[in-house]
């Protein structure tokens, strides 16, 4: 590491699936970390996953026995805070719930030294305000690792307005000391995957809910004709339908209630029914016991005109909101686009593929949906609009 203030020690704050993967991460790349749960059953539990995943990965030859030793001889298991006093580097990863995250990084503060970096892994939550319960908030940062965080590449990493040059430098070359690809976003609502991915449920839960198509045929199309890994209805199902609509919930209340970022009934009533996909074995679709959808065919699934018109939808509703995000200084064109496809895995980074589809086409796109429906969601961004008329592409 090339730093001047070495990052050694990392204290992690709840041993949940996130904590684990980026204590696993953060121990492989050789740092000490101390795992902070106050549960003691969760810290059990902790200490049985990393068991497994390390197992796995010796069955499938990317580690052998000595390495795992090593992962598992750097990561300590506390169950006080105190025992986090000693970190250059504190990462919390629990409930997304904006006062209990600021109780405990206030009482983090009082037994962690000055030049110790207080970091959210919070996937939405205002950084500033989280800055704002620290006494030194100069040293509060966002660092949004993606779930699995041992394999997902992409981290996000999100100054408040209050951190200064030094925190942002710091975790910037830690994260990529750890082999990461690191988009730095601004302070925003969902910052960037969050935010940009929205389109990807909501304008394919908007095609359902008109009867254009049904849940298979729209997951069908963004596969097919799209290369996306998973279809948007089997992605949600995948997630949660209540986590799912949560985040949607959030981030249309955080953007003052901007239509573009609308909930859906439909999802709200599967939340309400407690349809959550695969973790209740019912949602969009069945599931069997090993998680596996039942059945998903449907006469419509090889109708290709029926699945181009839906995909160029839901495309150009995705490339709008990353041209918007662009547009409004949310992050560089390239880190949008490495967000995308490293943070989510798209198949290609979104304002490449407008360029690809070409300015012109996705200008033209938007109006006529906006002619069609005249809402405001359907705005087309001024930036495409001002590509168009000079003629301009995004690289």
């Amino acid at each position: 590491m090339n730093m001047i203030n070495q990052i050694n020690k990392v204290g992690i704050i709840g041993s949940g699936t996130m904590g684990i993967g980026i204590a696993q991460v953060a121990a492989t790349s050789g740092c000490t970390v101390n795992l902070f749960d106050t549960s003691n059953e969760a810290i059990d539990k902790a200490k049985r996953s990393l068991e497994n995943i390390l197992d796995r990965l010796i069955e499938k030859e990317r580690i052998n026995t000595e390495e795992k030793n090593r992962i598992q001889a750097n990561i300590n298991y506390v169950n006080s805070i105190k025992d986090l006093k000693d970190s250059d580097l504190t990462i919390e990863a629990i409930v997304e719930n904006l006062d209990i995250k600021k109780k405990v990084f206030s009482d983090l503060e009082s037994y962690v030294s000055k030049d110790c970096i207080i970091a959210s892994n919070t996937s939405s939550l205002s950084i500033a305000s989280l800055a704002s319960s620290l006494k030194h908030s100069d040293r509060c940062i966002g660092i949004h690792f993606f779930n699995p965080a041992p394999l997902m590449k992409l981290v996000e990493v999100i100054p408040a307005i209050q951190t200064s040059e030094t925190v942002i430098k710091r975790s910037i070359e830690t994260l990529e000391d750890w082999g990461k690809v690191v988009a730095v976003a601004k302070d925003t609502p969902g910052f960037i995957v969050n935010r940009v991915a929205r389109p990807y449920y909501g304008e394919s839960l908007r095609i359902y809910e008109e009867g254009i198509a049904d849940f298979a045929t729209i997951d069908g199309a963004m596969k097919t004709i799209g290369g996306f890994r998973m279809g948007p209805f089997e992605l949600m199902d995948f997630i949660g339908n209540d986590v799912n609509y949560t985040v949607t919930e959030t981030v249309f209340k955080a953007f003052y209630y901007d239509s573009r970022y609308k909930p859906s009934f439909t999802q709200k009533r599967m939340s309400e029914a407690g349809y959550l996909g695969r973790k209740t074995g019912k949602g969009y679709y069945n599931y069997d016991e090993k998680g596996k959808i039942i059945s998903n065919e449907n006469e419509n699934s090889h109708n290709t005109d029926l699945s181009q018109t839906i995909f160029n939808r839901v495309l150009v509703m995705l490339i709008n909101e990353a041209a918007d995000a662009l547009f409004l200084n949310i992050a560089t064109s390239e880190d949008i686009d490495n967000a995308m496809t490293k943070g989510v895995n798209y198949p290609k980074g979104l304002l490449a593929w407008a360029n690809e589809k070409g300015i012109d086409w996705c200008v033209d796109k938007m109006d006529e949906l906006y002619d069609e429906y005249h809402e405001d969601r359907y705005r087309c961004s001024p930036l495409l609009r001002k590509m168009k008329k000079e003629n301009k592409k995004f690289f």
